[in-house]
């Protein structure tokens, strides 16, 4: 088994050798250049990004996360006591209710201003 392991780490070792080394005995401009998908990669990695769009998509993860913390929620009816159960989502419930209030007094969800 040791010899099996000695062989394969000996044959990883040698690709991993010959991958770099072959590129290298022609070099050419094209292969040496990073890949972007056709985007210069030599340009400003920084773009534009717009905040009310950052914070539509929080929001929409945060509500994503309680649908799925509430889903369980029809099976409490199966347990000892239920109503523990409901009263946590209920906790939950309101607030995030009081959160989505709150964000949409404060004019976060407008698109345009």
């Amino acid at each position: 088994m040791t010899l099996y392991a000695l062989i394969a780490l000996m044959i990883a070792l040698a690709l991993a050798v010959i991958s770099f080394w072959v590129p290298m005995i022609t070099p050419d401009p094209e292969k040496v250049s990073p890949y972007e998908c056709g985007f210069d990669p030599l340009g400003s990695a920084r773009l534009p990004y717009s905040m009310r769009f950052f914070l539509i998509a929080i929001l929409f993860l945060l509500f994503d996360l309680e649908i799925a913390l509430l889903l369980p929620t029809p099976w409490a009816a199966q347990l000892f006591s239920p109503s523990l159960v409901i009263l946590w989502a209920l906790v939950i419930l309101a607030l995030l209710t009081l959160g989505f209030i709150y964000e949409w007094s404060q004019g976060g969800l407008d698109w345009a201003e």
